[in-house]
Order: C-alpha cells, then structure tokens, then sequence
C-alpha cells in the first residue's frame, strides 16, 4: 500500500494531533513521552510518522525515559528515521533531564527522611551498570556538608576503606554520615557483606562520636532504607 507522505507529516494534521500546537495550547504536561520525542526528532520516516516513529522508539525502552537514557548512539541509529543528528538530539535532551535532577537534589540539602536521601542519590547512581559506595557528611541540623564517593567496583561489589571514610568525616567535622551504594542487579536486599560492612562502619562511629544514621542500597526505581528495616 502506497502511503500518502503529506498524511504522515506532522503539519498536515488536525491541529490538536500535532505536538508542537498541543504543547503551546495545553502546556508541556498534555504530551506523552512520545509527543515530546516527536518535537526534538522533526520527522519520521516514509512509513511512519514522527509521533509514530517515537512511539515505537519509547516502547523499545519499555516505556522508560531512564532506560532510553540508557540507548547509545548506535542504538537509535538502528530505528529507520534516526540518523546521527537526531539520535544527538535525542540523547543531549534526556541528559539535560538527568543534570536538572541532580541540580534539584543538590538544592535540597537537609536530611529528613530516608526518601530525601534516595532523591538525592538515585540521579547520581541508580542507574549506574557498576557499584559506586557514597557517603553524605552531615552536621548537627541534618544538613548535608559533603557527598563523597567513597569506591567505585564491579557489576557485583566495591572495596570500601573505613578509615578513609572518617579522615573525612573528621576533616569536615561532621557529627552524622549516611552511607549509600547501588546495586546494579536491581535487587533490593541487603547481603551479608552489606550488613558486616554497616556494622563495622557504625562501631567505628560510635567510638568517634559519629552517627551512622542510615545505609540506603539503591536501585533505579527503588531503595532499602537500614534504619527503616530496623537494622540500623
């Protein structure tokens, strides 16, 4: 079946279907996921069109923006319609999404919660294919002074050094940390390794004078929180 290409572009359509004229008259929200990939791309290609095109693209990412984040240059570039400009695109949006949290995290320093801690992290590491261990110095208002990542490893672990963690926290002259790492697997319970580490970290602690107030492992949708467990 021949395909009319003046059907399948964007400017020959009802008006409320177009992206670009939704988004100015009912505002950025009104738009899926995939009407917002259609303005950056333009275009499709001759059997679909732009919004078509997206859609299939945000479905291949199983209808996640941090797994399309996840997507090479290579990998949009398979998708018929996306040539290298608009696989750059694409990519530089989703980029700027990411460094737009992580601004938003860092203007939220104070501690009040075990989710305030995962919406400071999870931009940082949730997303992450290797295991990174941080910690967050705190003073005595439960303000963050610091965030240092304290190791960097494989899919399956990180070395952590005790002693490098207070030096710092004697440096800063913090009184509280709060330790996080990711677990790349998605797995959201803590391992052996995981508890021995939190344990030996906060007996040191204790003969410091310095508060272990929780250990969050964190995933990309998801976090366990010590001190909610209970094991902390």
């Amino acid at each position: 079946m021949k395909i009319d290409r003046k059907v399948s572009s964007i400017k020959n359509w009802k008006e409320d279907d177009r992206p670009r004229e939704k988004l100015i008259s009912k505002g950025k929200s009104s738009l899926s996921d995939a009407e917002l990939l259609a303005i950056l791309i333009g275009s499709g290609n001759k059997e679909e069109s732009a919004v078509g095109l997206s859609k299939r693209i945000v479905t291949a990412a199983h209808n996640n923006l941090n797994e399309l984040g996840r997507l090479s240059l290579n990998d949009l570039m398979q998708f018929k319609g996306i040539g290298e400009a608009k696989a750059v695109t694409i990519i530089t949006a989703l980029e700027l999404g990411r460094r737009r949290r992580l601004e938003e995290a860092l203007i939220k320093p104070k501690i009040t919660s075990s989710k305030a801690v995962f919406e400071i992290m999870q931009p940082i590491i949730g997303e992450l294919l290797h295991e990174e261990f941080w910690v967050l110095y705190l003073n005595n208002s439960n303000k963050i002074i610091f965030k240092n990542q304290l190791s960097s490893g494989g899919i399956t672990g990180t070395l952590v050094d005790v002693r490098m963690l207070f030096k710092k926290a004697l440096e800063l002259s913090s009184v509280a940390i709060i330790l996080s790492h990711n677990h790349p697997s998605g797995n959201l319970k803590p391992s052996v390794s995981d508890k021995d580490l939190t344990q030996k970290i906060q007996q040191a602690g204790n003969t410091l004078d310095i508060k272990v107030l929780d250990h969050l492992i964190i995933t990309e949708k998801a976090y366990f929180s010590f001190a909610d467990g209970n094991l902390i």
